[in-house]
């Protein structure tokens, strides 16, 4: 455990090293709430209420799911690319530590930086500009707390999936690009789920991406009941343990049929 750990740690003090990017980076995703926070004014007019949410609490979604997305972000997927390309990967298999363990980590460690250097300092500034609503409620607090962790390891597992099939694909940069449109698109990052049809609400309530962005931004924003949370983040357990099925049996898969391309 303590090589993981560590692993933790250098992966914080190297994005340490590269923080005034990440200063950029709030003024960017503010401008971004900013344009969506006008566009939904427009859209919601005089209207109070568009499925269940008001204009604050979809401001408040908004900002959230922008400044969460920071936090459970990662590149892990085209890290593994490039390392599986290379060769790297050869000499990271004969290492007294997991692979995809230690990736996951890497990526905890690059997400818990962001937190503290983005999300947080980026949702307080943006909470001087828009009409964003905070509660005070620590149930709430400590559920979205647990939700956007869980968001963290789905969206991390999806990566380490896509990361793998270039042992199989040999360059799987085009399905990368897809899977990044596609969890933006089906997390309800860009637009929350209630907003779809019913027939497309159906088909997503069996697919892990609500679990990355939507959830704990309606626990978030208060658009979930108590109950509704707890089975949400009951169904964000359920894609965790899920998807260590298909990623294991690819991995094993994979390693079998390592080609190094170049190195």
């Amino acid at each position: 455990m303590d090589k993981y750990l560590e692993m933790i740690r250098i992966r914080f003090l190297m994005m340490l090293a590269y923080r005034t990017n990440y200063y950029t980076g709030i003024v960017i995703y503010s401008i971004n709430i900013g344009a969506y926070y006008f566009l939904w004014s427009a859209i919601y007019g005089s209207k109070e209420h568009i499925e269940g949410l008001s204009v604050v609490q979809m401001t408040t979604y908004v900002a959230v799911s922008w400044m969460a997305r920071a936090f459970y972000f990662n590149n892990l997927d085209r890290e593994m690319a490039l390392e599986i390309m290379e060769g790297k990967v050869a000499i990271e298999l004969i290492r007294p530590y997991s692979y995809l363990g230690m990736k996951t980590m890497q990526g905890l460690g690059e997400g818990i930086f962001r937190l503290f250097f983005f999300s947080i300092p980026g949702l307080i500034i943006v909470s001087f500009i828009f009409p964003i609503k905070f509660t005070w409620d620590p149930g709430i607090w400590g559920l979205f707390a647990l939700s956007t962790i869980l968001s963290f390891f789905i969206n991390t597992q999806l990566n380490l999936l896509t990361g793998i099939t270039t042992f199989f694909l040999y360059n799987n940069a085009g399905l990368i690009r897809a899977k990044r449109v596609v969890i933006d698109l089906f997390s309800g990052l860009l637009l929350p789920i209630s907003f779809f049809p019913g027939w497309a609400q159906g088909v997503m309530k069996y697919l892990p991406f609500q679990g990355i962005s939507y959830i704990p931004s309606m626990i978030f924003t208060g658009g979930f009941s108590h109950s509704q949370a707890m089975e949400a983040i009951f169904q964000q357990i359920l894609w965790v343990v899920i998807l260590i099925i298909p990623i294991q049996f690819l991995w094993s898969v994979a390693k079998k049929q390592l080609i190094i391309q170049g190195g």
